[in-house]
């Protein structure tokens, strides 16, 4: 009991220290609070804009559901195809390695350009950022069957549908949840980069609008709104994983 209370405690104490840090020690620097205010002031602009930044938060929100379930359900899709066809994995693996050294922020305009301004250019660049951490981690996590157990399953007559099920999936598990951990906070990310490029609404845009007009206080809980929905997000990939899958592998 007592080491679990430490193991709280002392994360706790390090958030405080910083913020005490950063509320006392930027002002006596001379750091102007145009361009670094203090936790009080952001915290603050959380409670005055809470209409505001909830308005906005909810199109993010949604832009990061839907592009984290669409790159997430594409990479497994694609990995199973991969694990299972050897020619299509060779010819078109490589490819998307590739693919996946180019920048979000270079793909961004073309994602703008291609489907518009509306919602699903932002879905999209969601979903790429979550696309390639979960296929490249399940592609590896279908394979770490061992061939004894490939034959075991084998001898007793199972189907390849009772192989993947029983035997490829659990095993993948703990690779996918850890690609699904990445892809929970990338998610945000890249709705936000998507809102940069073209968008009226969402948290970045507003962080855009704030820091163009000098608002570091309102840029400042912009970014605190989008920090709390990645960890939420991440939580909830926690929460499934412990309360549902691993019993699916036990």
């Amino acid at each position: 009991m007592i080491d679990r209370l430490l193991a709280a405690l002392w994360p706790a104490l390090g958030v405080l220290s910083i913020l005490v840090l950063w509320q006392f020690g930027l002002p006596a620097l001379g750091v102007p609070a145009y361009i670094l205010p203090t936790p009080a002031a952001v915290f603050g602009k959380l409670w005055t804009d809470r209409q505001l930044l909830l308005a906005n938060a909810g199109p993010t929100a949604l832009e990061a559901v839907l592009g984290f379930l669409l790159g997430n359900v594409a990479a497994v899709l694609l990995a199973i195809l991969f694990t299972y066809s050897r020619p299509v994995r060779a010819a078109y693996f490589p490819i998307v390695l590739f693919l996946n050294t180019i920048p979000v922020l270079a793909l961004a305009p073309i994602f703008i350009l291609v489907f518009g301004l509306g919602l699903l250019p932002k879905i999209v660049i969601a979903a790429v950022i979550c696309f390639f951490p979960t296929l490249i981690a399940m592609v590896r996590g279908l394979t770490l069957a061992s061939a004894n157990e490939r034959e075991l399953m084998r001898v007793l007559s199972a189907s390849g549908w009772e192989q993947f099920w029983r035997l490829r999936a659990p095993r993948s598990l703990p690779m996918l949840f850890t690609a699904l951990r990445i892809a929970a906070t990338g998610s945000v990310i890249g709705a936000i980069v998507g809102e940069w490029i073209g968008s009226n609404a969402g948290l970045g845009a507003l962080i855009i609008q704030a820091t163009f007009n000098y608002q570091a206080d309102r840029l400042f809980a912009a970014v605190f709104v989008a920090a709390a929905m990645g960890l939420l997000m991440f939580g909830l990939v926690v929460l499934v994983e412990r309360t549902g899958f691993r019993r699916w592998v036990r």
